[in-house]
């Protein structure tokens, strides 16, 4: 991309392709488009879903005045396997500063010793590390060691699937970055900390899959996978109602509840039947009612596997999200039929008040709040930044987005991975000037060492 303060989410899903475009953490443009290249959460089609992703990147684009050559993208939570990892690696038989290609080389380790056949990894993320076997600590660069280990989960994904999500970005003519999977970018957005510390359970309602998802202590606990979502009931609406399915979808979004007690007998519209002589009336209730049924077939089936692993007594209750959650009355269909405190998620900002951006601006939000560490973890599982070469200096700074310290070696190597060096801040600029100035730039190498 060529400002690298602009991140492009990308949440390819069954039933349309969601992009949100990002400048430093603020989101200025979002898109959506249908796919007709997927069924149930996989690529059935790559040339279909390359369509999809290219036209959602090329609107987002022209939405935005955005030149776009790269993008990050979702890896649902029905591909992911966790495994627990642990990796190590000398430092130096004297002991010597942890340096980047130190914790490169520990993490690179934990990956391999649990890398299984035919699936890839998508993150790791770090525990804790291991300062000679007996020091915990969260970032361990810059501190002594001889030996420094690390524990952590792995996430990975099929290496099939992957290679057909890969495929499709490529053919719609972008470059993926890396993989954020979809449930902790989701979480990143609609869960505040607490929910995420405690536990909570995300619904995602999607058009081809519906998922449960538990969060607590920040990571994946479990995962229900449904493969019914909203294109099914819309199926149903086609299917009782004798229309056609884009009429179906369309009577879906504008008369459906969920709960058919909000519905009104009273309130009607017409409909045209295949087979039948002119209109029909169909009122709400009758709707809903066909809405209902399937609906409580995929939350009871979600919440049995969710009560069987003890999560519906999360601290955090449940938060639903998805483009089905648009239905009316899904917060107290959930909360009712699971017996559990619900409520439904959105994005707030302008122009993308809708449950179906979700994931796509929980992607773009999760890639901009990463640490350095995460960093060193993608540059290890995705190859870039090899080039990078450590400069040692003294003074700290401090990252925007980083809880740790940042040293200035650190910033170096992002100026030197980039090859542009910072321009010079005027002399006569004053001490708070100098300040913000070092966190903007900052801010922007920590970008190009992904866009770049």
């Amino acid at each position: 991309m060529e400002d690298s303060n602009l991140l492009v989410g990308l949440d390819i899903g069954t039933t349309s392709v969601k992009a949100v475009v990002a400048d430093s953490g603020k989101v200025i443009g979002a898109v959506t488009t249908p796919n007709s290249g997927m069924r149930h959460g996989q690529i059935v089609d790559i040339d279909q879903t390359a369509v999809a992703i290219s036209r959602a990147l090329k609107a987002v684009a022209e939405k935005t005045n955005a030149k776009i050559y790269s993008v990050v993208a979702g890896i649902p939570v029905g591909m992911l396997q966790l495994e627990t990892a642990t990796g190590f690696a000398n430092v130096g038989e004297e002991g010597q500063e942890v340096s980047n290609e130190d914790v490169k080389r520990t993490i690179r380790s934990a990956i391999h010793a649990a890398a299984k056949d035919d699936r890839e990894a998508i993150t790791f993320l770090p525990s804790r590390f291991l300062i000679d076997g007996k020091t915990e600590v969260d970032d361990p660069r810059k501190m002594i060691a001889r030996s420094l280990g690390v524990t952590g989960i792995l996430l990975t994904a099929p290496t099939g699937s992957l290679h057909n999500i890969k495929k499709a970005i490529e053919r719609a003519g972008y470059h993926n970055n890396f993989f954020v999977p979809t449930p902790l970018a989701i979480s990143s957005v609609a869960l505040n900390e607490s929910e995420k510390t405690f536990g909570s359970v995300i619904i995602d309602l999607g058009g081809g899959v519906s998922t449960a998802t538990v969060i607590k202590e920040g990571q994946i606990k479990y995962a229900n996978i449904d493969l019914e979502g909203g294109s099914d009931i819309t199926n149903d609406i086609s299917a009782v109602l004798s229309i056609s399915k884009r009429d179906a979808e369309q009577i879906k979004l504008d008369y459906g509840f969920a709960d058919p007690q909000f519905a009104s007998k009273n309130d009607k519209f017409a409909i045209n039947s295949v087979g039948s002589n002119g209109q029909q009336m169909i009122d709400e209730v009758y709707l809903s009612e066909i809405i209902n049924a399937r609906l409580e077939q995929i939350l009871t089936r979600l919440g049995k596997g969710l009560a069987k692993h003890n999560a519906l007594k999360q601290p955090g209750g449940i938060v639903i999200t998805g483009g089905t959650s648009l239905l009316q009355g899904i917060d107290s269909l959930t909360a009712n039929g699971l017996n559990v405190k619900a409520r439904i998620y959105q994005p707030d900002q302008i122009g993308m008040r809708n449950p179906i951006y979700t994931a796509a601006y929980g992607i773009v939000n999760y890639s901009y709040k990463m640490l350095e560490v995460d960093y060193l973890v993608n540059s290890v599982i995705y190859g870039f930044g090899q080039n990078v070469v450590e400069e040692p200096v003294s003074k700290p700074k401090t990252s925007k987005n980083s809880k740790r310290t940042v040293s200035n070696s650190e910033s170096e190597t992002k100026e030197a991975y980039n090859r542009n060096k910072m321009s010079a801040r005027d002399d006569s600029s004053t001490d708070e000037e100098n300040n913000n100035q070092e966190k903007t730039n900052g801010l922007k190498g920590f970008f190009k060492k992904f866009f770049d």
